[in-house]
């Protein structure tokens, strides 16, 4: 079973930076995308950045700019560097691990989450 565990969120002020890891363990078949979702109470969780096995990225438009994601594909990590956060960006960010269960197909495999809080 793949398991997924998510760090390095806190405390940080506004301009600041934090820098989020997400480790994914159990994986047999391989990964077919890592992201990070965000969020906050009483909405629904939304989209930061995703990763794709072959590197390609996307973004959320809020963050471009401002949040760079990376992989170490032979490591099965994934990192968020948020840097000039802001405070809209408090939330609870949660890793997304779109792994493969066999030649075709995929399961989604979630973290707990880490809480990121913006604030002066």
């Amino acid at each position: 079973q793949v398991q997924v565990v998510e760090s390095g969120g806190g405390l940080a002020q506004p301009g600041g930076s934090l820098r989020l890891s997400c480790a994914a363990s159990g994986v047999i078949f391989g990964i077919y995308s890592m992201a990070w979702y965000r969020q906050t109470p009483g909405k629904q969780r939304e989209l930061v950045a995703q990763i794709a096995a072959g590197g390609s990225t996307n973004y959320q438009d809020s963050v471009k700019g401002r949040f760079t994601i990376s992989a170490d594909n032979a490591n099965d990590t994934m990192y968020l560097q948020m840097n000039s956060l802001r405070p809209e960006d408090t939330a609870v960010y949660y890793c997304k691990c779109k792994a493969f269960k066999g030649p075709t197909t995929t399961a989604d495999y979630w973290g707990q989450g880490t809480q990121v809080t913006v604030s002066s």
